[in-house]
Order: structure tokens, then C-alpha cells, then sequence
């Protein structure tokens, strides 16, 4: 695959990354890969020797699409204070479709959060921006991403299936997930993105739309 081809393939994840978010975390995962794109995000490069804002700005300049849940707002326990790292990252992106060149002028990003007006309390500039809601379920999250994509696919003959369906279909992949990891020696609670992307592909290889 051409670096051109790559770059209007890649989907960007700019989520929080903790357990009580995995669940949302994983559906959108297989969700974009079902929709036939590829997932990104910082967990995927794992080198000490580099800056972690130096990653993220990588796999930014990488990416046509992204995805940025601003959902989590809540303070931390330990100093009181919020995660502002979601946010940060979406204007790392709006950024270098607005000031970049070329390519990177082709961007495009879906924002979500559990309340669709709920961002004008603590982030109003996003003002304009088309906020989802996902109200911090599997299903509508995937609706959510399915939708956007499918946009970009439209008038290129691929008949994207629709939220519902790939909901189910991620339901069968994550009961199933338990013996495709045992086969490879994985626990499902130990797997790292590149194992998860991994496994994701290899399930909707075997199992492609419309199938039984």
C-alpha cells in the first residue's frame, strides 16, 4: 500500500485509555476496521528513546481521519485536577489540517462525548463542530464511526453495513475473542492495541460482511 493510500486509509483513536473506558475503547477499534480502515493510536509505538508528544504528532501526520472522544472530564482522584490530553490532541489535529499542507488538508475528524451538548461547559471554542454522543454505550459508539466513514465511502460502490448490524457483529467477535486468544497463547485481558488490531483483522477475514 502507497504512503498516499495509507494516509486516506488510517483513522487516528484520541480516547482515554483505562480500563473503564476500554469496552468503548475496543468497539471503536473493530469498528473501524470493519468499516475497512485501518486504527491508530499512541499505544501502538512503544520506544522510550522518543517523546511521547513526538509519537502522537507522527501518527497525526499519518492520518486522514480521527476520532477524539472528549468524554472524560472528570477529576483525577490522586491531584484533583482533569486529563486535558483528549483535547490537547484534537487541536494537534484541526492544527495540521488548518495550518498544513497537501494532504494534510484533507483531514477530517468525528469528536464525541457522552452528551452531545455537554462540551459547551468546559471546551465552547469547539463551537461548529458536529459533536456525537455515544452516551457510553458499544453500540452507539459503533453507529457513531460507521456513519461518519461511510460517508467517505459513499459513490465508491462499497456498501458499508449499517450500526446495528456491526454492533452484532462486534458482539460475536468479543464472545468469541476468549478461544481465538487461547490459541495463540493470550490472555484477552493482557492484549496490547497491536495484539487487538491484530486480532480484528484476523476475525473479519474470517468472517467478511455477509456472512452466516
Amino acid at each position: 500500500m502507497g504512503a498516499s493510500r495509507r494516509y486516506s486509509n488510517s483513522v487516528f483513536i484520541n480516547c482515554p485509555f483505562d480500563g473503564e473506558y476500554k469496552r468503548i475503547f475496543d468497539a471503536l477499534v473493530f469498528a473501524v476496521f470493519d468499516c475497512g480502515y485501518v486504527a491508530r493510536c499512541t499505544l501502538e509505538i512503544d520506544d522510550a528513546s522518543r517523546a511521547r508528544i513526538e509519537n502522537i504528532l507522527t501518527i497525526i501526520g499519518e492520518c486522514k481521519f480521527g476520532i477524539h472522544d472528549i468524554s472524560r472530564t472528570e477529576l483525577s482522584e490522586g491531584s484533583g485536577l482533569p486529563r486535558f490530553n483528549m483535547p490537547l490532541e484534537l487541536g494537534l489535529f484541526l492544527g495540521a489540517a488548518r495550518f498544513g499542507s497537501g494532504q494534510q488538508r484533507e483531514k477530517r475528524c468525528l469528536v464525541l462525548d457522552r452528551e452531545r451538548y455537554r462540551y459547551q461547559r468546559y471546551i465552547s471554542d469547539i463551537a461548529g463542530q458536529d459533536i456525537k454522543s455515544h452516551d457510553d454505550d458499544t453500540g452507539a459508539a459503533i453507529a457513531r464511526v460507521r456513519d461518519w466513514l461511510n460517508n467517505d465511502s459513499l459513490g465508491s460502490n462499497v456498501m458499508i453495513p449499517g450500526g446495528a448490524i456491526m454492533a452484532r457483529r462486534y458482539e460475536r467477535f468479543t464472545s468469541e475473542l476468549p478461544g481465538m486468544c487461547e490459541t495463540v497463547h493470550l490472555e484477552p485481558h493482557e492484549l496490547t492495541f497491536n495484539d487487538l488490531a491484530n486480532m480484528v483483522s484476523g476475525w473479519l477475514q474470517e468472517n467478511p460482511w455477509g456472512s452466516p
